[in-house]
């Protein structure tokens, strides 16, 4: 029996949501191999984090759907998903990943622009004369 877990992750303004069950190994992140969806090695090796840390890379398989944000928080958004996945799969990885970190929501977001800048904080250029 191949038990099915559903979480959503959240990082920046991008939105994860991410079913696990128990497989071969196999990660699919919008209907592609984790590896062909994210074209930096360091995003894949951030998005299946949680399992290297359980040592459950062969144990499950996932399926990642995501919207919005950019490839790093979409990254960062399945590795929360991932990690909240296995966290109600089972009672006993939860201390693992909480330590870890893979169960915090990261809460920095892109500072808004505001009027009279250039940017959110870059001032426009001094002119003396």
């Amino acid at each position: 029996m191949s038990a099915i877990t559903y979480a959503t992750g959240r990082r920046k303004n991008a939105i994860a949501k991410v079913w696990l069950k128990t497989g071969s190994g196999r990660i699919f992140v919008n209907n592609l191999e984790v590896d062909k969806y994210f074209d930096r090695e360091t995003h894949v090796i951030h998005a299946v984090e949680p399992l290297e840390v359980i040592a459950g890379r062969s144990k499950y398989d996932v399926k990642a759907s995501c919207i919005g944000g950019g490839k790093t928080g979409q990254a960062g958004a399945v590795r929360m998903g991932i990690a909240r996945c296995l966290s109600k799969l089972d009672e006993t990885m939860h201390t693992t990943l909480s330590q870890g970190g893979f169960l915090t929501r990261d809460s920095r977001m892109v500072e808004r622009k505001k009027y009279g800048r250039a940017k959110a904080r870059r001032r426009f250029q001094f002119s003396k004369r």
